[in-house]
């Protein structure tokens, strides 16, 4: 289990005053040295181009060997997050923008799956989702059902990049408002725009894992904990943890966003993980 102090909420008050997209060599020692947990986006965070680099995945494992625990938090299928789980050198993984996490028991060989909603409610939702992604296709021209999808258990996600020729602003704003107008919740990642209905997102279910699973308090314990991402979806992450950081190539939104990093690293996707990866370990040598 981990523990360590620190009074979050009191910390946050000020959190207004503390300016945002400070470079990384900010970030100083005594904090960063109190980082146990990384929680970490996936596209355009940990992967270059849609590729998770050698580099990023060894990141990840020197994290690991160094006490730091790796979460990936991400808009990414229930199918991926399996594989995660099960392979990558991390705690655990939050999948589907904070619908579930799944956690890997190694020694036990056993999975074990936390979801926001039950069963029943996600069968019910997963038809209004199918009817939904019809019609955001008939009337976006250009949109397209992502090619995970068929590895989603409770979200729909409209690709607007990924596989599909970039569709300009306009259009994603487009996506976005039909979604909520049938009450669903719509957040924009670097790829996708993914919606779906309840009230969980990437930060309730971050707490709920750090609670569940590493015994960690992420209010009094905030500090313990560091974020990195790049997009829009990622602000009530920023918003939350006092130790927020961002790749670089978050900076084109910069202005746009609900809630900004405190901190961003020099260099884009994987390169920046790896960038913040190694001042983390540097501080923990």
């Amino acid at each position: 289990m981990l523990h360590y102090g620190g009074n979050s909420r009191k910390a946050r008050m000020f959190m207004e005053n503390i300016p945002t997209f400070q470079q990384l060599d900010r970030f100083e020692f005594p904090a960063r040295k109190a980082v146990r947990i990384v929680l970490a986006d996936i596209d355009d965070t940990l992967t270059t181009d849609g590729r998770l680099t050698a580099e990023a995945y060894t990141a990840m494992e020197r994290l690991e060997n160094a006490g730091i625990l790796v979460a990936p938090v991400t808009g990414r299928p229930a199918g991926w997050c399996d594989q995660i789980a099960r392979m990558w050198p991390v705690a655990g993984v939050i999948g589907e923008n904070g619908a579930f996490y799944y956690r890997y028991d190694r020694a036990a060989r056993r999975m074990r799956r936390v979801y926001a909603q039950d069963a029943a409610i996600r069968r019910a939702n997963r038809e209004t989702l199918d009817r939904l992604a019809r019609e955001i296709l008939e009337a976006v021209p250009g949109a397209a059902v992502s090619a995970d999808q068929f590895a989603r258990d409770t979200d729909l996600a409209i690709d607007f990049c990924e596989d599909v020729a970039a569709l300009p602003p306009a259009e994603i704003a487009r996506i976005v408002a039909l979604f909520e107008d049938a009450g669903a919740v719509a957040k924009v990642s670097s790829i996708h725009v993914n919606g779906w209905f309840g009230t969980h997102d990437k930060l309730t279910m971050a707490k709920r894992f750090l609670t569940e699973t590493l015994s960690i308090d992420p209010e009094a314990q905030n500090r313990a904990v560091a974020f990195i991402g790049d997009s829009p979806n990622d602000a009530p992450m920023w918003s939350y943890f006092e130790n927020g950081v961002a790749v670089a190539n978050a900076r084109r939104f910069k202005g746009q966003l609900s809630a900004e990093p405190r901190y961003v690293t020099r260099q884009e996707a994987g390169a920046g993980f790896v960038e913040f990866a190694e001042a983390l370990i540097d501080a923990v040598k």
